[in-house]
């Protein structure tokens, strides 16, 4: 019907208009932003179990990052265990000078103050050696890694190195006799820092496993988080190609039913 005072085709083609610049601007936000989901409205599931998973991939990555730290705590206390085994050395070196017939009480007083100063020198190591104001060197206390849920961790006992920790702190090498005590002593104090300085070391190669195994968990989970929440760039813009076409169509429909009004003018003439 030809009407002046209502023009339906027009009102039509600004409705569909309208919709198609809507639709226009979802698509230039989802590809400015290069996700699908920008919000609640967009895929309310999908939020859902996209920030579920992007917390999951945050804690997975920080529990890397945990693993990481333990793994630089045990370095710094097998670095200092390092010193403290060539300080045994030493000792045992001295001992066994000692223990021979052909030097003077004076040489062995000079031997023993040497060997004195090793062993104090081991339990400074022991009771300096921290890493973030924890000692494991000079304690047996526990030390939790944790890297994800409430059952995910590792603990790593800590070792006593100090000189009674060891044994040594009555060792001394002033005579033969003793020089010889000292060895046996020493062989004991050895295999119990070789024991402990093992154990930091399957304690790190249990630990970089661990870092591998978080690393591909929280990638699979960040591909699989990609596939709910970000933007298919070929599939968007052939969807926002087609709605400029409509838009340009649209405006030039609604230009032409803009002019339909007139027509009816002509009748009035």
């Amino acid at each position: 019907m030809l009407a002046i005072k209502n023009n339906i085709m027009a009102v039509n083609a600004a409705r569909h208009l309208g919709q198609t610049y809507d639709s226009l601007a979802k698509s230039v936000e989802r590809l400015s932003s290069g996700l699908r989901i920008n919000s609640a409205k967009d895929d309310a599931a999908g939020l859902a179990v996209r920030e579920s998973m992007r917390a999951d991939i945050g804690v997975l990555q920080q529990g890397a990052r945990n693993a990481l730290d333990g793994i630089s705590m045990l370095q710094t206390m097998e670095g200092a265990m390092g010193t403290i085994d060539a300080a045994l050395v030493r000792m045992k070196q001295l001992a066994e000078q000692a223990a021979t017939g052909s030097y003077s009480s004076a040489q062995r007083t000079l031997m023993d103050n040497e060997f004195d100063e090793m062993a104090l020198e081991i339990e400074r190591i022991a009771t300096a050696t921290e890493f973030n104001a924890i000692k494991m060197l000079d304690n047996s206390a526990t030390v939790t890694i944790h890297f994800g849920g409430a059952d995910d961790y590792i603990d790593i006992t800590g070792s006593k190195m100090t000189k009674s920790g060891l044994g040594i702190d009555a060792a001394n090498i002033a005579t033969a006799a003793s020089a010889k005590s000292a060895l046996a002593i020493l062989d004991s104090a050895i295999s119990s820092k070789d024991s402990a300085r093992a154990k930091f070391g399957y304690k790190m190669n249990r630990l970089e496993s661990t870092i591998e195994v978080l690393n591909i968990q929280a990638e699979n989970l960040q591909a699989a988080e990609s596939r709910v929440s970000d933007v298919d760039v070929a599939t968007e813009m052939s969807t926002m190609t087609r709605n400029q076409v409509l838009a340009n169509a649209g405006i030039a429909m609604l230009a032409q039913a803009n002019l339909m009004p007139q027509m009816a003018l002509t009748l009035l003439r």
